[in-house]
């Protein structure tokens, strides 16, 4: 706090807000777009701002208002999309006329306009579950299904479903192997998953961590946050096999600056996200007597 004060004092406010500027706006944007077109998603990145042009009430505890905001949130969804896709590909042999997508833990039915928008010659049933209310009516309004239920009750309310997607949601689970394994229970042929991601597992509970007795609530609390390498075994653990697997870095990985980079989204956020398509198998799930 000090040597805030003391940059304040001796450095002119324009350069202040130029600095500011450059970390907040100018080297995450930049460090995103080169990594999305590293990643070859800058086409689908294309697509997803036609179908869906404003992104600013994508959550209910915050707006994307910002350039910055806008190009990480639209290309994590990228990200996300461009899985979606493959798992399409992957379960269109078994598919039948209608293809059922479920949404767990959907804030706005974006990514169901963005699927609905890229495969218009598909007959596509959507169902969204929320257990935010706000979040729920705001679906509604856009002429989608949706359900206000925990994604832990699930199971009971005797949804089918083609194929199930949950993204940037098991981190924030009491219990996912127990999630887990209750969906791999319902009729489906794929589940397309997204988390943060991190080298080495941690517990988040920043909260906890940082001492800070306040009211939290499952919406903006990270409770697992794990390695690729700790999912996997918690995915075939309860139920499910890996059909392809993928990291998605904030970051291009052959720039000259990426040690630099990869610091920079470590301290300021996640160095990127860990997505899987993953199909049922009970494998090494029937082999655990505990469920």
């Amino acid at each position: 706090m000090a040597n805030r004060s003391f940059l304040r004092k001796i450095m002119p406010k324009r350069l202040l807000l130029w600095i500011k500027h450059l970390l907040e706006e100018w080297i995450p944007i930049n460090s995103i777009l080169a990594a999305i077109r590293e990643q070859k998603l800058l086409p689908v990145y294309n697509q997803l701002a036609e179908i869906v042009p404003d992104i600013t009430h994508q959550y209910t505890s915050f707006d994307v208002d910002s350039e910055y905001l806008r190009t990480k949130v639209r290309a994590e969804h990228s990200f996300q999309i461009a899985l979606a896709n493959e798992a399409l590909q992957f379960i269109n042999s078994q598919l039948k006329d209608t293809l059922t997508i479920v949404d767990i833990g959907d804030s706005a039915g974006t990514h169901i306009q963005y699927i609905k928008g890229l495969h218009r010659d598909r007959n596509i049933r959507s169902i969204s579950i929320d257990m935010d209310s706000e979040s729920v009516r705001r679906i509604k309004e856009k002429g989608l299904e949706a359900i206000c239920a925990r994604a832990e009750d699930l199971a009971s309310l005797s949804i089918e479903a083609d194929m199930f997607l949950s993204f940037e949601m098991l981190e924030h689970l009491m219990n996912p192997c127990g999630f887990l394994h209750s969906l791999s229970q319902i009729n489906c042929k794929a589940l397309v998953i997204t988390v943060p991601y991190l080298a080495r597992s941690r517990v988040g509970l920043y909260h906890v961590r940082a001492n800070q007795k306040r009211n939290v609530n499952p919406e903006n609390t990270h409770i697992f946050e794990l390695s690729p390498e700790d999912w996997r075994l918690i995915f075939k653990h309860s139920g499910w096999a890996i059909v392809t697997d993928k990291i998605y870095l904030q970051y291009p990985r052959r720039s000259p600056f990426r040690f630099w980079l990869k610091r920079y989204w470590q301290r300021c956020d996640f160095e990127g996200f860990y997505g899987a398509i993953l199909k049922p198998d009970k494998s090494w799930s029937g082999l655990y007597n505990g469920w």
